[in-house]
Parts: C-alpha cells; sequence; structure tokens
C-alpha cells in the first residue's frame, strides 16, 4: 500500500460572504488525489489552520513507522540521535554497550508495537537468574525507561509498557538469588594491611639486572596516598604538581572511548583527555612524604617535560586506562590477592582517614567526614560516608566499660 503524500502546503481566497477559505491537496494510502478544506474570518486564521494540518500530516505515518520497526533498528536510531550529541562519550559507550549485550539479543528484533510488559520484565527476571549483578539489571531497566520515555513524550506509541514493569527492589532481588542484602557501606572494597604489604612487595619486584617488573609501580602508592580515581591520576601533568607546596592540582581527567566514524563503532579504542567527574572534583590535594616520593619515582622512571603526562608511556604521552588496568590486575593475581577494582584504592585511603591510625601514644588520628569528602571531591559527605568508607567495628571493643546502667 502507498503512503500519503502532500500535494501543497494549502492556498487560500476569500469568498463571496467575505470569509476566507483554504484548501491542501494530498494522495491518500490509495494513490487518489483528495482534499483538506478550512475556513476562517481572516486570511492569517485559515494559513494558520493550514499549517498546522500539513505540520502534522505525517504523525499517525511515522508513528505507524515505529510501531513496525524492530527494537534495535529503533533504540539504536534514538541513541544515535537523541543521546550521542547530549552526553559524555562513556556514557554513551556504556548505553550502546547494554544495548548491545544485554537488550539486542534478547528483544531486538520483535517489533516495537508487539513487545509487551510482560516481554520485558521476562528479559529482567532472567537476568537475575542468570546471575546478573542488580546493577547490570537495573542499567537494562533505565536504558528501556529512557527509550520508551522518549517514545511516549514524542507521541509515537500510544503506551509505554514500562509502566507495569517496574524495576524490583534491590533487597528482593538479592533474596532471589539468595544473596545477603548488605547495608552499602558493607560492601565497601578496601585492602588489609596484609594485602597492601603483599601488594608492595610484588609491585616494586626487580628483575636480576635491577630493571623494575612493572612499569609505573609508584602511581599505585600515590592513588594509595591521595584517594585520586584513576582517571585523575592519568590526567595529570608534570605542572599540576607542586612539590614546593606539597599539593597536587586536579583539573582534568582521562577516559577511554571507542573510535567512531560518526556514530559507528570504528576499530580499537582511544583516549580522550577532557572534563572532570563533577564541579567538586577539580581540587587541591594535599600530598604527604610518602605521596612525594612516589612522584620523585615516576619522574626518574618517565620524565618528558612539565606539560607532559606525570604517569606517562615510554613516548611520554597519556597511559592508556586499559593498559594501567591490566598491569594492576597482574600484581594482583601474582601477589595471591582476591581480585578487587583499582577503586579499592580510594576505598581504602578513604576508610582509613575516617577511621583513623592509631598513634604511638594510643591515641586515634583521624579526620571528619566532610574533610575526606573534600579530598575526594565529593559533594557531600554523606556520599564519602555511604560508599567510600568501610566501618571499623574493632574500634567500638570495650568502648563501654566505663558507663555503667
Amino acid at each position: 500500500m502507498a503512503q500519503k503524500k502532500l500535494l501543497t502546503n494549502g492556498t487560500a481566497s476569500k469568498c463571496n460572504d467575505g470569509r476566507w477559505h483554504g484548501t491542501v491537496w494530498y494522495l491518500d494510502e490509495a494513490g487518489e488525489r483528495k482534499r483538506s478544506a478550512f475556513s476562517g474570518v481572516s486570511k492569517k486564521d485559515v494559513e494558520k489552520k493550514m499549517k498546522e494540518y500539513t505540520e502534522h500530516f505525517y504523525d499517525d505515518q511515522i508513528q505507524s513507522d515505529e510501531l513496525r520497526c524492530p527494537l534495535q533498528k529503533s533504540m539504536q536510531r534514538w541513541l544515535e540521535v537523541f543521546k550521542m550529541p547530549s552526553i559524555e562519550r562513556t556514557t554513551y559507550d556504556r548505553y550502546e554497550c547494554t544495548a548491545w549485550n544485554q537488550i539486542y539479543p534478547a528483544l531486538g528484533a520483535k517489533l516495537v508495537e508487539d513487545i509487551t510488559a510482560a516481554d520485558i520484565k521476562s528479559l529482567l527476571n532472567q537476568m537475575m537468574n542468570d546471575g546478573y549483578a542488580y546493577t547490570t539489571v537495573k542499567k537494562v531497566h533505565n536504558l528501556l525507561n529512557e527509550y520508551y520515555k522518549s517514545l511516549t513524550e514524542r507521541e509515537l506509541i500510544r503506551r509505554n509498557p514500562m509502566t507495569a514493569a517496574p524495576m524490583m527492589k534491590k533487597a528482593n532481588f538479592l533474596a532471589a538469588q539468595d544473596k545477603e542484602n548488605l547495608p552499602t557501606c558493607e560492601t565497601v572494597t578496601v585492602f588489609t594491611d596484609e594485602e597492601l604489604d603483599k601488594f608492595k612487595a610484588e609491585a616494586f619486584t626487580l628483575y636480576g639486572n635491577g630493571e623494575q617488573k612493572y612499569m609505573q609501580a609508584s602511581a599505585f602508592t600515590l592513588l594509595l596516598n591521595t584517594g585520586l580515581r584513576t582517571g585523575e591520576l592519568l590526567g595529570l601533568l608534570n605542572s599540576d604538581v607542586d612539590l614546593d607546596n606539597r599539593v597536587i592540582h586536579v583539573q582534568r581527567g582521562v577516559k577511554e572511548v571507542y573510535r567512531r566514524d560518526g556514530a559507528e563503532i570504528d576499530s580499537g579504542r582511544e583516549v580522550k583527555v577532557g572534563k572532570l567527574k563533577s564541579a567538586t572534583s577539580k581540587r587541591d590535594v594535599p600530598l604527604n612524604d610518602t605521596a612525594i616520593e612516589a612522584i620523585k619515582d615516576l619522574r626518574r622512571e618517565f620524565y618528558f617535560g612539565e606539560d607532559t603526562p606525570l604517569v606517562c608511556d615510554q613516548n611520554g604521552v597519556y597511559t592508556r586506562p586499559v593498559n594501567f588496568r591490566k598491569r594492576y590486575y597482574k600484581i594482583l593475581k601474582n601477589a595471591g590477592i582476591e581480585q578487587k577494582g583499582l577503586h579499592s584504592f580510594r576505598h581504602t585511603f578513604a576508610s582509613r582517614l575516617v577511621n583513623g591510625v592509631k598513634q604511638p601514644d594510643g591515641s586515634l588520628l583521624c579526620l571528619s567526614p566532610k574533610q575526606v569528602a573534600d579530598l575526594l571531591g565529593h559533594s557531600t559527605s554523606e556520599i564519602t560516608e555511604m560508599y567510600y568508607v568501610k566501618r571499623d567495628n574493632t574500634r567500638l571493643v570495650g568502648i563501654t566499660d566505663g558507663f555503667a546502667f
């Protein structure tokens, strides 16, 4: 069947009775020439009506086309047209990765009009039963929710199936997987003293000829003593370091994104140097003696000038985050330490500052959550306490001995 087609944008004329009339000619679905008529007290009134009619002439057709489109084609078009220009490249890469790996294999071939709330709920339940992490399933739900919200706002679909497919509560999700729903602060991953000793021993291992086994080993020491994010560390230039005033100026971050030819993914990935995670991430971070020595070690290893990265590769350019992570995981494995993310250095830094370090005289040296939040570049201390500090309950042992009720 043919599609409707406008033949004119409309013409207006004044009739003998003083009123104005307008006509818009078009071809209908059968290819027959037809018209729509309009009338009003003035030419401007009629022209306005014809303009509104022509602007919305293809709405039903567009809606029908979208409904009969496979989800993969429709969602990919939405990602490229509406999301790519408006979000960070790393965020877009994550959205697209979620779509290609979790959504398209299950729902991509189904027509948009055929997908029901039951289909979406079935996908989420299947991921839960397959042992996916709650955060992964929630990313799928959030992406589908954004996509269908856009279709609804543009009036391309008559009903939003997401309204009947809510995300399961975390407690119920974990219970279904026979997992304990621990408080967020209890899931924070940190290094123990024993693990840190093992890590340092492996990271600074030398070959028989005196060469270092691992490049940039001191970079991990710097992470542990500053609480920097990995991207912030790799984005530091030598000029950002002020050893005289014992401070580093955090001003940019390094991320790794897919190479693209327009919206199409090209081969490989590339380093992108850009803005920090948030406004509060731009900050000055003080340096202790250990951090200063780590910086000096890094400069002895590689130094190509003040305008080059502090943690650079052999050519003096930014270190790729993927290579830095691979080196880190290799050290963990060879040291016999259970795998944990690079963010664990940041968690360890925050936890030790808040929980405190026992001094020779028995006193406890610690910082307030607000001070630590400022060091980490968090907007509130609540974020620091909830997501970065693993509580040390051993400090409570014997704390009530002097009380009697």
